[in-house]
């Protein structure tokens, strides 16, 4: 009799149904960690897809802090659920998962996951809720937005057409995107601050060089690591340096330490920017460069990459870091070793400063666009 009440009461409650669908599987699927545990998560997964569509919600609420092997595990049986109700010919439970889609607080490849299956059921779901997600925390909707903007725009004439670039711009975050929009608005007399629209960071302070002949100096200390002094002179590789001024015009920020100052082979260099957070927050730093670097805020170590002549490019680094309120020093360490090949003589770097999506947090008092 109270096994039958309570099954009633899953059936007639949502509220009810997904606090029995949630339970010790999911757990077990988005903790796991690497190969540990491979076998408890296979038992895991094959009792939670053979529930069936009760457990699509709750598995996708489980990304939510799932490790990344957890975040497989779950994805795996949520398609594993989903094709078998849509192969069965029964309808995935659009409502719960629209809702889920454009609840912007949840875990942003759930999201997705969820939006990818329904839309195979509903083709009307991209017009219904795409042109919301101009500004959405997942890049993949945000480029699904964009690419809609771009289509009519393309489409349109004059002011018309125009003040579509304009809008897609506010939510373009990938540079072919960009590109095509930037062309079009300059077209239009608009040109766009490549720089600005990204968050380059494209004026710093820099000293150096200091010795990194046969590779040694990325593990050396040198001064600029422990004190922050910009009016410090410091024993050099060459003789005394200090700091000093560098900038670029680039559209992507690139400052190039080999033309601006000399390539200096087997050196270390140091720059240093500051950047002025309205309020406390987590953002990333993206950072590009074919040199060995460290990277500090504040300074803490945030991270480093020993490796030279790897190849550069837009965000082929990202580091989360949380500012602080008010200014946050941001410390590069960029090496150059010896190598005298044509391929091996750029001396650069990029950084911006985004959101997990990839748009521009720009320094507190400057304007996006």
């Amino acid at each position: 009799m109270f096994r039958s009440v309570l099954l009633l009461l899953a059936v007639l409650s949502p509220a009810a149904s997904r606090l029995a669908a949630d339970g010790p599987s999911i757990d077990v699927l988005r903790n796991v960690q690497g190969a540990t545990g491979a076998t408890v998560a296979r038992a895991a997964f094959r009792t939670l897809t053979s529930v069936g569509a009760t457990n699509l919600i709750p598995i996708l609420e489980g990304f939510q802090g799932a490790t990344r092997v957890g975040t497989n595990w779950l994805r795996g049986a949520f398609e594993t659920i989903a094709a078998t109700e849509i192969e069965a010919g029964r309808n995935l439970p659009a409502d719960e998962l629209t809702e889920f889609i454009q609840d912007v607080g949840n875990d942003p490849s759930a999201r997705r996951l969820g939006y990818e299956w329904l839309l195979q059921q509903d083709e009307t779901l991209k017009q219904r809720i795409v042109p919301d997600l101009l500004q959405d925390a997942d890049p993949d909707f945000r480029r699904d937005a964009v690419a809609m903007l771009i289509d009519q725009a393309e489409t349109s004439e004059g002011q018309q057409a125009t003040e579509l670039y304009r809008q897609a711009l506010k939510g373009a975050v990938h540079d072919d995107q960009v590109k095509t929009i930037a062309a079009a608005l300059e077209s239009a007399g608009e040109p766009v601050d490549l720089q600005t629209h990204f968050g380059f960071m494209p004026e710093w302070k820099i000293v150096g060089p200091f010795d990194n002949r046969e590779m040694k100096g990325y593990a050396v200390a040198y001064p600029p690591e422990s004190e922050f002094d910009l009016t410090a002179v410091y024993d050099g590789q060459l003789d005394t340096v200090s700091w000093q001024n560098i900038a670029t015009d680039d559209d992507y920020g690139i400052v190039n330490i080999a033309e601006q100052i000399e390539n200096y082979k087997g050196s270390v260099m140091y720059a240093v920017t500051m950047f002025r957070s309205a309020a406390a927050q987590d953002v990333q730093f993206r950072l590009g460069t074919p040199n060995a670097w460290k990277l500090w805020l504040n300074g803490e170590l945030m991270f480093e990459r020993e490796e030279y002549h790897r190849g550069t490019q837009m965000d082929q680094y990202r580091v989360p870091v949380s500012l602080r309120s008010g200014g946050n020093t941001i410390l590069l360490k960029i090496c150059q070793n010896e190598d005298e090949q044509g391929w091996a003589q750029r001396y650069q770097y990029q950084l911006r400063v985004s959101d997990s999506a990839g748009a521009a947090i720009l320094p507190s008092g400057e304007n996006h666009d």
